[in-house]
């Protein structure tokens, strides 16, 4: 039985500037940052209190590594997707949606792109 998502990988070109964007601009906090003994270094970021589901940061350029299964996109839920894609705007974060998408009844969806060109979505559930 499967019981919880428990983390989403995604490759990253420069770890310092990744954690940064993760931890300053979406608000997660560094778990972990650990370095395999095959080099691969990995860090691990989560929510403040929500320590059940990371975010796994995987740096690149190591042998046996491969960017063939990318991620299509991390969703996260937010209560204000107006203020939030505003505060992105100010922070000059590239943008795929200017302005909330409307999908499934009322669910109001944006996406965006974080350092290493991962697609990003801000997701606003239907009231």
């Amino acid at each position: 039985m499967i019981k919880k998502l428990e983390h989403i990988g995604v490759y990253v070109n420069d770890m310092d500037e990744s954690i940064a964007f993760y931890t300053e601009v979406l608000g997660l906090n560094l778990a972990s940052r650990k370095q395999l003994d095959n080099g691969v270094e990995l860090s691990f970021l989560s929510f403040p209190g929500h320590p059940e589901t990371e975010i796994e940061l995987i740096g690149r350029g190591t042998e046996g590594m491969s960017d063939s299964g990318i991620v299509h996109h991390i969703a996260f839920t937010v209560t204000d997707i107006e203020a939030e894609l505003e505060r992105l705007k100010g922070l000059g974060i590239r943008l795929l949606d200017e302005e909330p998408r409307t999908i499934l009844g009322g669910t109001r969806i944006a996406f965006f792109f974080g350092p290493n060109g991962e697609r990003l979505e801000f997701f606003q559930p239907a009231l």
